[in-house]
């Protein structure tokens, strides 16, 4: 069988009139008893490549097999094409059917379909035009970011997916159990008797590698971690899934603001990946986007396209500003005066939500923006507590569209602080010993953050739902495939 050649290789290609062999799936064909016209896509780049096909030349029990959908070879001379929208074609000599797909059954017709219907047919989604832009951007971005560490000095640390502790103290976490769920051993208590299960004690999937990544800092200075992560939240909103990929670097020596610098240096970094290598899945994209907002009101259209989404973040020093300081800009202004806001702000201590973080960004500052210096009692047992005794060294990352991007922290180094809060938070002291040892010997100023990595390719993308930049997600009620 003679060699492949990739359809975006050959759409960059300046060389015309060679032999080549090229394979992918039928996107359409059209014709008539003269010639016949395929559209074929291999996944390489969001452009298909026509096939022009001679009922001459091609058999006509094979060109009945060429339906949309279907998997074929292609050969014949690459010549410059007559037709607007492709610089090249193929003439083909030879084509060979290597997979048909029954044209009435086949799912993904040549029309649009709903994301909803879509998401039903993740297995097959991937072969559209929309989401092989989404996942190719996926993949440059996993690219990037161990690019941008790489080049920085970090070491990419694996930490466990399967834990026994849980840090964030959230509490909704995958149990992980090799018992039999419909006998289990029970102890004197008619409690489950984990000492008798496979790791002797209880365990579950993991929400976050931040407390194994702090070791891996406490020894190699700089490290992130870059893997799946899991939480049991009971919820299906656009902006949650039950597994998720999280990028979480850890610095030793690092203190809040060289966290933010590095944050804003990252953030920036992918983001002109992206404007410097999916340019023609981005302009795709773009242009979706741009149709579906003429079917929007006006009030609710967005006021930047997509690249220019991505440029306001690379072209703007992040804001930075205390929790205090944002709490007052908000009480102060007019959505929350006018009751616009649905969760209204009261004072000094209440939680942010997306609403007031995008009015931040965008209406306040018009800039991505930084918050720090949070109420400790709204913030994780770990982050370092400030002087004043009420905030600790926090920071999050704030974008148009989406809130909250990236979340970070001081770490807090001290061993009497850190048990101290844990303590007043209920952290276990016990079941997290081996992270306290950090403190206990040769501890040392450290900071990181963590990065969602859907989150990420929500914004580049400017996809709306996060179920859709992940291949396969898993969601309540949901773990096809």
């Amino acid at each position: 069988m003679k060699s492949r050649t990739k359809i975006d290789a050959l759409l960059r290609s300046t060389e015309t009139g060679i032999e080549v062999t090229v394979k992918g799936w039928v996107r359409t064909k059209r014709g008539n008893k003269n010639v016949n016209f395929i559209a074929l896509n291999d996944g390489s780049t969001i452009n298909s490549l026509q096939i022009v096909a001679d009922p001459t030349i091609i058999a006509e029990d094979v060109l009945k097999q060429v339906t949309t959908g279907a998997s074929i070879a292609a050969s014949g001379k690459l010549v410059e094409s007559q037709g607007a929208g492709q610089t090249v074609e193929i003439h083909a000599s030879t084509i060979e059917v290597l997979g048909a797909a029954d044209p009435e059954k086949y799912p993904l017709q040549p029309k649009k379909h709903s994301f909803e219907f879509l998401r039903e047919i993740a297995h097959l989604r991937p072969r559209t035009n929309t989401f092989g832009a989404v996942f190719r951007i996926r993949h440059a971005m996993a690219y990037a970011v161990h690019h941008f560490f790489n080049e920085k000095g970090f070491y990419y640390w694996h930490t466990p997916v399967i834990t026994g502790s849980d840090a964030e103290g959230a509490g909704e976490m995958f149990r992980v159990s090799a018992l039999d769920p419909r006998n289990p051993p029970l102890t004197e208590d008619g409690e489950i008797d984990y000492k008798q299960d496979f790791f002797e004690k209880e365990t579950n999937l993991t929400v976050s590698g931040q407390l194994e990544g702090e070791l891996g800092a406490m020894a190699l200075s700089d490290i992130y971690t870059f893997g799946p992560t899991f939480r049991a939240e009971n919820s299906n909103t656009t902006r949650h899934l039950a597994e998720f990929w999280m990028i979480e670097p850890e610095m030793a020596f690092y203190d809040l603001s060289d966290t933010m610098d590095l944050a804003e240096e990252f953030l920036k970094y992918l983001i002109q990946y992206a404007l410097d290598h999916c340019a023609d899945d981005l302009a795709f994209l773009e242009k979706r986007l741009i149709d579906e907002e003429k079917n929007k009101p006006a009030a609710e259209r967005s006021e930047m396209s997509l690249t220019n989404k991505l440029r306001f973040v690379l072209e703007n020093d992040f804001v930075r500003l205390t929790y205090s300081e944002a709490i007052q800009i908000l009480r102060n202004s007019k959505p929350n005066k006018k009751k616009k806001f649905q969760f209204p702000i009261e004072g000094w201590g209440t939680d942010l939500q997306s609403e007031h973080e995008r009015y931040l960004v965008e209406k306040h500052f018009k800039k991505p923006v930084i918050l720090t210096d949070y109420p400790t009692e709204i913030k994780a047992f770990y982050m370092r507590q400030n002087d004043d005794g009420k905030t600790v060294a926090a920071m999050d990352i704030l974008f148009p569209g989406i809130g909250e991007i990236v979340g970070g922290s001081q770490r807090e180094e001290r061993l009497e602080k850190l048990t101290g809060l844990m303590d007043t938070m209920g952290v276990p002291q016990d079941e997290l010993d081996w992270y306290l040892d950090t403190r206990r010997y040769g501890s040392a100023p450290h900071s990181g953050f963590g990065l969602g990595f859907e989150r990420m390719i929500l914004f580049v993308t400017g996809m709306t739902n996060i179920r859709d930049v992940i291949p396969f997600p898993r969601t309540p009620g949901s773990a096809s495939f």
